[in-house]
């Protein structure tokens, strides 16, 4: 376990699969840190604003004064400082890979999984535009434990934390089955995998309170859109 001189402290939000997915780092590497939850949706404290007056988002970690933001970063921080329990991968191919997949997760899945759950009227073409881009997930997952290999890693992290404890969360409210089992077996078994790992249990919202978080992140966006 670290020492607690390690200084760390994280700037986040309990439905926020970005800061989420930095828990599951420290905690996997042992990493003990002061947590701050933020409702920044709602407003934003005069910390957060002052650490990132840039995107005035979390997550938002702080390592003996050091200042990082966005959680790809912040994770390929963590794992170059605290070796333990490596979670990027050593081949450099393997971690290009990983890099893009993450990239690819936050980018494209993110944005085609929130049109599914914004566009009412073009629900059809949005569901399979969103199960196109998980089926490139299912192939990567195929033959494999987890996505880092026998253990779990850097890409289980943001996969984990954006599809199955985020957009899955928004897909169940509107009673869309997004990922069913005879489509996604390999994925499905994944998600079944991660749920028991100890690490990752301790990150994941409360179901009923994410759902209800997500519904009125739709609704707002929905508002908004009516608006511009």
């Amino acid at each position: 376990m670290a020492e607690k001189e390690e200084d760390v402290k994280l700037i986040g939000s309990w439905a926020s699969p970005f800061s989420r997915r930095v828990e599951m780092a420290l905690k996997l590497k042992g990493v003990p840190y002061d947590y701050s939850d933020e409702d920044y949706l709602v407003t934003k404290s005069p910390l957060l604003l002052q650490l990132n007056p840039i995107y005035k988002k979390v997550p938002v970690f702080v390592h003996k004064g050091k200042v990082l933001l966005e959680s790809h970063l912040i994770l390929e921080y963590i794992d170059q400082t605290w070796t333990k329990n490596p979670i990027m991968p050593q081949d450099p191919y393997d971690k290009a890979m990983a890099r893009f997949w993450a990239k690819f997760v936050d980018e494209q899945v993110t944005l085609i999984g929130l049109r599914s759950l914004i566009k009412s009227e073009e629900i059809d073409v949005a569901i399979k535009e969103a199960q196109e881009l998980i089926t490139y997930l299912e192939k990567e997952i195929t033959g494999k434990m987890f996505f880092g290999g026998e253990t779990i890693g850097f890409l289980d992290m943001v996969v984990g934390s954006m599809i199955p404890f985020c957009l899955v969360r928004g897909w169940e409210g509107m009673g869309i089955d997004m990922i069913p089992k005879e489509k996604f077996p390999e994925l499905c078994r994944w998600i079944e995998e991660i749920k028991e790992i100890e690490i990752v249990r301790e990150c994941i919202p409360n179901r009923e309170k994410h759902i209800e978080h997500m519904m009125k992140i739709v609704g707002r966006i929905k508002a908004a859109s009516k608006t511009a």
